[in-house]
C-alpha cells in the first residue's frame, strides 16, 4: 500500500513540530475509512515521542476509527495510561462541545504491555489452545520454585558436579523462548558455563512445560509463547490480527523476536502498523531483546516502510546533544540522526579524572549540595551507574553527611513473602491445579511441612481438585485447628460471585498466622492494607491477580529510609532503570573501560556496540549538567578492607578524542596541597644514585 502524507491542517498541528506532525497524521483517507501503509517514526532522545504517538492515536480517532479497532502495545502499563490520557485530552479539546458519542465515547479499550495483551487474547482463545480460561499467571518467583521442584523430581540437583540453579535454569529457558534460538545457540552465546548439560536441559524443560499445562499454569514468557503459536495458525492468525485495524507499538527496540513475529504475523503487510522507538536506545540485549528488529523494520516489507526521524530534542542543552551525537557518530549500523536543541549553553559537560571511587563520591557529593545550594533540588539531580554496586561508597558518604536517596533497583512489591503468601490463596482459588499456589498456602498452618503438603495436593488431585475433599482429609495434629477454617476460607472464595470483600475477608483469616510467622507484624500488615486499596481497582479477582503478577508495582524497601521525613533526596539508578527519565544535573560513575563498554561485552562487536549505546542513554538523560567521572584507581576486591592493591583505570574507548572535544576536562581536587613548612623547590641537591651504588661495594 503506498500511503501518502495527508496535507489538511490537522487541528493540532500548532502542538507539533513539523516532523512529528507528519508521524502523527501518516496516511489517507479511503472509501473504507482512514488508513495508511507501515511507519517506522525513529525518535531520537528527548524528542517528544509520546506526545507524537498520542496525537497519531488522537488523529486516528478523529479520523472515525473506532476505538476498539486500536490496539496500543507499550512496555509499561503507566506509558499506555499517559498516552491515552493524553490522546482523550486532545480529542476532547478538537471535538466540538457535546460532540458525538459524550464522554468515554474515544476511550481505547486494547492497550497496555504486550504480556497483558497477550493474557486477554489467550483467555479469548483459550479453547483453540488446549487451555482452561480460568489458567492461572505465574509470576517469576513462583515459575523458579516450580522449575525447582522439577529439578528435583529429575534428580539434578544430586548430580556430582554443580547442576544449575532454579534461577538460572530459568534464565536460560526464558532467553531461549524470547529470542527464538536453539537451547545450543543460547547456551554457546549467553550461558556458556552450562553448556555441558544441554542434554539435561532439555529435558528438564520439556518436564517443566508438561507440568505447567498439566496443571494450567502458564508463566510470564508462556503468555507470549501462547500467543506466537496462536499466530501461527493461519485462521486465528486472521481472526486476531481482523480485530485491529491499526497496531501501534511504543519502544520497539526493546522488542525480542518473539514480540516482532507476533507483530508481523498480525499484520504481514503492514498495512495500520506503526512502530515507534529509537534503535541508539537500544540496551536490553540481556532480556533477549534484539536492534535488528527495528532497524530491519522497513525493508520487511514491499514498499519498504516510511520513516519518519525525530531530531529535535526539547530535553537536553546543545552542548549536551553534541556530546551524544559525536558519541554516536563512531557507531556503526544505526539509523543516523543529528540531535538539536533550541536550549543554548555556554557550558560543556565535564569529563572529570579523580584518584579513585572515594575521590569520586567526595567529587560527586561537592557538586550535588552546589547545586543544591543554586536552586537545584536533590531530587532533580541522579547519580547513573552500569552495575548498581558501584554506587557503594557514594552511598557510604552520603550517609555520612546525612543526604536523603532512593535507589532503583531491589526488591519488588510481590517478592514480599507476606504478600506471596495472600497472593498464592487467590491463585489457589482461580485455579485448583495450581500445585505451587497449593503448596505454599498449606504449609501456612503450623505444623504442614513440605511432605505433609505434597500428600494432602496428591490426593486433592485424585479427587478431581474437589474442595470437599480436603475437608475430610486428616491433617497433622498441630494443624488440625487452623485446618476447617483454611478449607471454610477456600470454599467460600472460589463461590463468591463478586470480587470486593473477598480480600478482606482473605486477611482477616491470614493476619494470626502472618504474626505468627514473620517479624515486623504491623509494617507487613501496612502492606496488605495497600494491597486491599489496590484490588479496589479491579473488576474481578483474576483480573487482580494477572495484573498485579504482569505490571508489580515497587517495594517500599527501594528507599533509603522514609523519605516523608525529608524534604528532598537524591536520586541513583542503574542506567538500565533510568531509561525514559531525565534531571537537570547527571553524574555518571566509572566512565572507563571495563565498565563503558563492559569487560564482559568485549568479546563481540554487537555487544560493544550496545554498550555505546548505553553511555548514550546515559548522556541524554541530563538537561543542563552533565559530569562523566573517570576514578584513575579501581581497588581489587578481593583483599581486606585495609588492603591497597588496584589496577589502573583506561580512558573508555567510546571517548575518543574527537568525543572528547565537546567536553570539559577537569581533575579533581584541582592541586595538590604542600606539607606546612615544605618547599616547593629548593637549593638541596642529594645523589641518591650514589648513596644506591655505595650499597653494593
Amino acid at each position: 500500500m503506498n500511503a501518502s502524507l495527508q496535507t489538511a491542517p490537522a487541528p493540532f498541528a500548532p502542538h507539533l513540530n513539523p516532523e512529528q506532525r507528519r508521524a502523527a497524521v501518516y496516511g489517507i483517507d479511503g472509501p473504507h475509512g482512514f488508513s495508511a501503509g507501515p511507519l517506522l517514526i525513529i525518535a531520537g532522545a528527548g524528542t517528544g515521542k509520546t506526545n507524537t504517538l498520542a496525537h497519531r492515536v488522537a488523529h486516528l480517532l478523529l479520523k472515525g476509527v473506532p476505538p476498539e479497532r486500536i490496539l496500543l502495545l507499550t512496555f509499561t502499563r503507566r506509558a499506555a495510561q499517559e498516552m491515552l490520557r493524553r490522546a482523550e485530552r486532545i480529542v476532547a479539546q478538537t471535538l466540538p462541545a457535546g460532540g458525538p458519542g459524550g464522554a468515554g465515547a474515544h476511550r481505547l479499550t486494547w492497550s497496555g504491555t504486550f504480556h497483558s495483551i497477550g493474557n486477554r487474547l489467550l483467555r479469548m482463545h483459550a479453547s483453540a489452545l488446549g487451555l482452561d480460561p480460568a489458567f492461572s499467571v505465574l509470576d517469576r518467583g513462583d515459575a523458579a520454585d516450580l522449575m525447582d521442584l522439577v529439578r528435583q523430581e529429575l534428580g539434578l540437583a544430586r548430580k556430582e558436579k554443580r547442576f544449575p540453579r532454579k534461577d538460572t535454569c530459568l534464565a536460560i529457558y526464558s532467553h531461549r523462548v524470547n529470542s527464538q534460538r536453539s537451547l545450543r545457540e543460547t547456551l554457546d552465546e549467553a550461558f556458556p558455563w552450562c553448556r555441558e548439560w544441554e542434554d539435561e536441559l532439555t529435558q528438564l524443560y520439556r518436564r517443566y512445560v508438561e507440568t505447567k499445562h498439566g496443571q494450567q499454569l502458564l508463566d510470564y514468557d508462556d503468555l507470549l509463547l501462547y500467543w506466537h503459536v496462536c499466530m501461527q495458525e493461519p485462521s486465528l492468525a486472521r481472526e486476531i490480527g481482523a480485530r485491529f485495524a491499526h497496531v501501534l507499538v511504543d519502544e520497539y527496540q526493546d522488542t525480542n523476536a518473539l514480540q516482532a513475529q507476533i507483530i508481523h504475523a498480525m499484520k504481514p503487510d503492514g498495512v495500520g502498523l506503526c512502530v515507534v522507538g529509537d534503535d541508539a536506545q537500544a540496551i536490553y540485549s540481556f532480556r533477549a531483546a534484539t536492534v535488528d528488529n527495528i532497524l530491519d523494520f522497513p525493508q520487511r516489507f514491499t514498499p519498504p516502510a516510511e520513516i519518519i526521524t525525530l531530531e529535535r530534542n526539547y530535553r537536553s542543552v546543545e552542548p549536551i546533544l553534541a556530546a551524544a551525537n559525536r558519541l554516536m557518530a563512531a557507531g556503526t549500523r544505526q539509523f543516523r540522526k543529528q540531535l538539536r536543541s533550541g536550549i543554548a549553553s555556554q557550558r560543556k559537560p565535564r569529563y572529570v579524572t579523580v584518584r579513585d571511587d572515594q575521590a569520586q563520591a567526595l567529587y560527586v557529593v561537592e557538586q550535588v549540595l552546589a547545586a543544591r545550594e543554586q536552586g537545584t533540588l536533590l531530587r532533580r539531580q541522579a547519580v547513573l551507574m552500569r552495575t548498581s554496586h558501584h554506587s557503594d561508597m557514594l552511598e557510604l558518604e552520603l550517609l555520612r553527611r546525612n543526604i536523603p536517596y532512593v535507589k532503583y533497583g531491589g526488591l519488588k512489591f510481590l517478592e514480599a513473602a507476606h504478600v506471596k503468601d495472600v497472593l498464592a490463596v487467590l491463585r489457589w482459588v482461580d485455579n485448583p491445579r495450581n500445585r505451587i499456589a497449593g503448596f505454599r498456602v498449606l504449609q501456612l498452618l503450623p505444623g504442614v511441612g513440605p511432605a505433609h503438603a505434597d500428600r494432602c495436593l496428591k490426593v486433592f488431585a485424585a479427587s478431581g481438585y474437589a474442595w470437599e475433599t480436603l475437608e475430610q482429609y486428616r491433617p497433622p495434629l498441630a494443624a488440625a485447628e487452623d485446618w476447617a477454617p483454611l478449607v471454610a476460607l477456600v470454599r467460600e472464595l472460589s463461590a463468591a460471585d463478586q470480587w470486593p470483600g473477598q480480600l478482606e475477608r482473605l486477611r482477616r483469616w491470614y493476619e494470626p498466622h502472618l504474626q505468627r510467622i514473620y517479624d515486623a507484624a504491623a509494617a507487613r500488615l501496612g502492606d496488605l492494607d495497600q494491597l486491599e486499596r489496590i484490588s479496589a481497582q479491579f473488576a474481578t479477582r483474576e483480573r487482580f491477580v494477572t495484573e498485579l503478577t504482569l505490571d508489580p508495582p515497587q517495594a517500599t524497601g527501594d528507599l533509603a529510609g522514609d523519605p516523608l521525613l525529608d524534604e528532598d533526596y537524591l536520586i541513583l539508578s542503574t542506567v538500565h532503570s533510568a531509561k525514559g527519565q531525565e534531571w537537570d544535573a547527571v553524574y555518571v560513575l566509572n566512565v572507563a573501560d571495563g565498565n563503558f563498554p563492559n569487560e564482559h561485552a568485549t568479546g563481540r562487536p554487537d555487544l560493544i556496540e550496545e554498550e555505546r549505546r548505553l553511555l548514550y542513554v546515559a548522556i541524554t538523560r541530563a538537561k543542563r549538567d552533565l559530569h562523566l567521572i573517570a576514578p584513575l584507581k579501581y581497588y581489587i576486591t578481593q583483599q581486606s578492607r585495609t588492603g591497597d592493591a588496584h589496577v589502573y583505570g583506561a580512558r573508555s574507548r567510546f571517548l575518543s578524542e574527537e568525543v572528547l572535544q565537546a567536553f570539559e576536562h577537569t581533575t579533581w581536587p584541582a592541586g595538590v596541597v604542600h606539607a606546612p613548612g615544605a618547599a616547593a623547590g629548593g637549593t638541596v641537591r642529594v645523589d641518591v644514585l650514589g648513596k644506591l651504588k655505595g650499597m653494593w661495594e
